[in-house]
């Protein structure tokens, strides 16, 4: 059965299939580069430290990268 032969309904959940695999696809891909950080961290502060403030999208990316690349980065 391909998306011409279908009944519509049975082609409408293939696409929302395909869709869903796509997405999870896409939000992996994001863990895995570090993309969703700022997303993660904003989650992890609002759920440990509720009634204090949040570092913005900048201060967080500026101390991501002194912690990054701050200190020893070598192997011996």
């Amino acid at each position: 059965m391909n998306l011409r032969t279908a009944p519509p309904s049975a082609a409408a959940a293939l696409v929302r299939r395909a869709g869903g695999v796509v997405r999870r696809g896409w939000l992996a891909l994001r863990t895995l580069s570090g993309d969703d950080a700022f997303e993660r961290y904003l989650l992890h502060h609002q759920h440990c430290h509720p009634g204090t403030a949040a570092l913005g999208r900048r201060e967080f990316y500026l101390q991501e990268q002194r912690r990054k690349w701050s200190g020893v980065s070598r192997c011996c």
